[in-house]
């Protein structure tokens, strides 16, 4: 396995010290966008992570939402891409067909990027009725790393939030991550 963090743009200072990937927060529906997300990505590139980017999906408008996100986070070759699913501060969500949805369209708007879903432990058994996750699952459950509580095949762990939102990788090292994160 190998470590990794998710930041926001409220962890605007981070260390990449142990660290193999970092994914960042990139918009939110079809009006946020992390200001700080540029300098996220070149000091994780600069590290030489893998590094990327997710959009905290809302119901609703998803072929919007989705050319929102492509719009905004930086379209490089190996960067990762991913779907936030879980309730907004409204305690809404999208449903599954439009977590899909939005999936596939940025699968179709990215076709050089691996798309994955992010949602936690509760969203995975008890709201998705599709398993469908993309490219891979990242699944938040705080457990002991590595150890989701889910029957599922995952590629990433958060297993944490404190003090920032640590996660693992079903990956032998950084080389391998970015040789599955690179298509074609």
């Amino acid at each position: 396995m190998i470590r990794g963090i998710d930041v926001s743009s409220y962890q605007s200072d981070f260390s990449t010290e142990g660290v193999d990937f970092v994914i960042i927060k990139a918009t939110e529906g079809r009006s946020y966008v992390n200001p700080r997300m540029n300098a996220q990505a070149d000091k994780a590139r600069d590290a030489g992570c893998v590094v990327g980017f997710y959009h905290f999906l809302w119901p609703g408008n998803i072929k919007a939402q989705a050319e929102y996100f492509v719009s905004k986070a930086a379209e490089r070759k190996g960067d990762i891409l991913a779907c936030d699913w879980e309730r907004t501060g409204e305690g809404t969500y999208a449903s599954n067909a439009q977590k899909d949805e939005f999936i596939r369209e940025v699968k179709r708007l990215r076709p050089s990027n691996r798309v994955s879903l992010y949602c936690n432990r509760d969203f995975w058994l008890n709201v998705d009725r599709t398993s469908y996750a993309g490219d891979a699952l990242w699944i938040a459950d705080y457990v002991t790393a590595g150890k989701p509580r889910i029957k599922a095949k995952w590629r990433i762990h958060q297993y944490t939030s404190t003090p920032l939102d640590k996660n693992v990788a079903d990956f032998s090292s950084r080389a391998a991550m970015k040789d599955w994160a690179t298509i074609g």
